[in-house]
């Protein structure tokens, strides 16, 4: 089931629906980042090009979730200092 979350970007109100396990990850993320959860959709709007922005978001989930698994894998091995 999607969840939609409303915000304004470049001065246009705009909703965008995500399935709620990618809604946790991108708030967990602003968090991490001391960001509002808009603020980060900003950043991920102003970089996402012609990509429609719930596709850019889910995809930038993926990413960091891929980023912090690979960072806890290398901080198990003793790889990060």
């Amino acid at each position: 089931m999607l969840k939609k979350k409303s915000v304004l970007l470049a001065g246009h109100a705009t909703s965008i629906a995500l399935e709620p396990e990618f809604w946790a990850v991108l708030e967990g993320r602003a968090t991490r980042d001391g960001l509002s959860l808009a603020a980060l959709l900003k950043q991920i709007d102003a970089g996402r090009g012609r990509r429609p922005l719930a596709s850019a978001c889910r995809l930038a989930a993926l990413q960091w979730v891929a980023e912090t698994a690979h960072e806890e894998g290398q901080a198990a091995r003793g790889d990060l200092p």
